[in-house]
């Protein structure tokens, strides 16, 4: 098909367009990238705002993932908490979901409406923490897992995705004496793969960024996770509080914070392309009515 006049002048604009935008967007991210790499002549030479460093250096890297670092265990404990608490929201989102997208289930309204309750009315901070402190939470790993369990926004979606789901496929394994559990395994779960990748990466992006809960329940510097850490890093201006050595030739102060958000960051820009396909075939499927 031939495009007209107008058409073509549209897509040439469309596209450089895009292209400033796109430019405008990862420059500041190579800036941040390019700082992480300079050393301390480059940087007392060039200043700040480095998009292509003369001399890799990264002597930065080295220090703040250097084992026993305040900045390696936060790091660590950061990656354990996403990888714990994303596994118990999901388990637990997606087991009440199943449970209250059937509508025979005695007592359904009544939980429905008890969890609705908990996206419209707050307890707030101080009841919030009695809690977690009359649980004895305070100071340790569960803290930052056990209050956040289940969203129940992402409930409600995962529930109404497995109503979606046709229900002749579990008469057809409840004649096959399926039971409940395996129903969901077996059945549910692998249609629901697309709806449970977007709402894991959705619980992911929130516990690897989330640092309050950390910052009013955790005390200990060595439990804090890795975005506590860089907070106090950034407000203090003082990278004593990363626990680095002393060495001869130290990174800028800079340099080190550019090295902090990039390594802040990389986790997550790791992981989405492998999620990505699932949030396309997620589109898809919600766009087929049958």
């Amino acid at each position: 098909m031939q495009l007209t006049r107008g058409e073509r002048a549209f897509a040439i604009f469309n596209y450089i367009f895009l292209l400033i935008l796109a430019t405008v967007f990862v420059l500041p991210l190579l800036s941040v990238l390019a700082s992480s790499l300079v050393g301390q002549e480059e940087w007392a030479r060039r200043g700040a705002h480095i998009l292509v460093p003369e001399q890799v250096d990264l002597t930065s890297y080295r220090l703040l993932l250097r084992p026993g670092s305040l900045f390696f265990s936060g790091f660590m404990i950061s990656v354990a908490r996403v990888v714990v608490g994303t596994s118990l929201n999901l388990a637990f989102t997606t087991t009440l979901a199943y449970v209250l997208s059937k509508r025979q289930i005695p007592g359904r309204a009544a939980i429905t409406l008890f969890v609705f309750i908990t996206m419209v009315f707050n307890g707030g901070l101080i009841p919030q923490y009695i809690l977690v402190d009359s649980l004895r939470l305070t100071d340790t790993f569960w803290a930052m897992i056990l209050p956040v369990l289940v969203n129940p926004w992402f409930m409600f979606i995962m529930r109404n995705f497995f109503m979606g789901i046709p229900e002749s496929l579990e008469e057809a394994a409840i004649m096959d004496g399926a039971q409940p559990a395996q129903r969901l395994l077996r059945i549910i779960l692998p249609l629901s793969l697309p709806s449970i990748a977007t709402i894991g990466m959705f619980y992911a992006v929130f516990h690897w960024n989330e640092w309050f809960q950390a910052f009013i329940y955790i005390n200990d510097a060595r439990s804090l996770p890795l975005q506590v850490v860089l907070r106090q890093i950034l407000v203090s201006a003082m990278v004593e509080d990363t626990d680095i050595v002393s060495i001869d030739r130290m990174p800028p102060t800079e340099t080190i914070r550019s090295t902090m958000i990039v390594l802040t960051v990389t986790p997550i820009l790791c992981v989405y392309p492998f999620i990505q396909k699932y949030f396309v075939k997620g589109a898809l499927i919600g766009s087929v009515k049958g």
